[in-house]
């Protein structure tokens, strides 16, 4: 397999040596304490997910969340999706919560299903590009849960690849793409799912897919 004509050998040969990475058991559920210290003095984390590979800061980080921004190339007025750690968290980072955006929480919570909904006063507007409304997802993967849970506050839940980049769904590849400009990469293996999420946005009526991605249109529309 290749990745922008290189293959897995020559990707491991030109991938920068002084970005820290911690290895961890493909499905761990608890948050290595170097991610949390990372993430508490408002560092910027690469992370597996059951969808691909995030990159993200804690929400509340003014700072980081300008990083992040900074290191995809995406433009500030683009929202930022958000990663909680359990479905209940809909109603604390969510406002007007439509009886569709529950039952699609119910049936695809955690897993790789981003739900978009009127945001809460606890999302910054830096993190959604000044908006109304946020992507919420509770991931498939323990990892980014336990990091959320023990950070205490939700974390940026986007690819960890540069704009137009592909999303990577090996920590190599991560490396390879954004480089020394992550502080820390957790390397979980390769992702279960390798597709990004699929979208919904559930702030309108009746609720629109904005994206496919793993889970099928046939589900969501059931």
């Amino acid at each position: 397999m290749s990745y922008y004509g290189l293959t897995f050998a020559n990707i491991g040969e030109l991938m920068p040596r002084a970005i820290p990475i911690i290895r961890v058991e493909p499905h761990e559920r608890r948050a290595p304490r170097r991610a949390l210290e990372v993430l508490r003095r408002g560092g910027v984390v690469a992370y597996p997910t059951d969808t691909v590979y995030g990159v993200g800061c804690r929400i509340d980080d003014d700072a980081a969340v300008r990083r992040v921004y900074a290191l995809k190339g995406r433009a500030p007025a683009e929202p930022l999706p958000v990663l909680l750690a359990d479905p209940l968290q809909l109603d604390e980072y969510g406002t007007q919560i439509s009886a569709a955006a529950r039952r699609l929480a119910a049936l695809h919570w955690p897993g790789p299903l981003t739900i978009v909904v009127r945001r809460s006063a606890r999302i910054p507007a830096r993190v959604v590009g000044g908006g109304d409304t946020v992507g919420l997802r509770v991931p498939g993967h323990p990892l980014p849960r336990a990091l959320v849970r023990e950070l205490g506050v939700p974390i940026v839940g986007t690819s960890a690849n540069t704009h137009g980049a592909p999303a990577p769904v090996t920590a190599q590849l991560v490396v390879f793409d954004l480089g020394d400009r992550v502080d820390l990469v957790i390397d979980g293996g390769r992702v279960p799912l390798g597709r990004e999420s699929t979208v919904v946005n559930a702030s309108v009526d009746p609720p629109r897919l904005v994206r496919q991605g793993a889970v099928a249109l046939r589900d969501v529309a059931a």
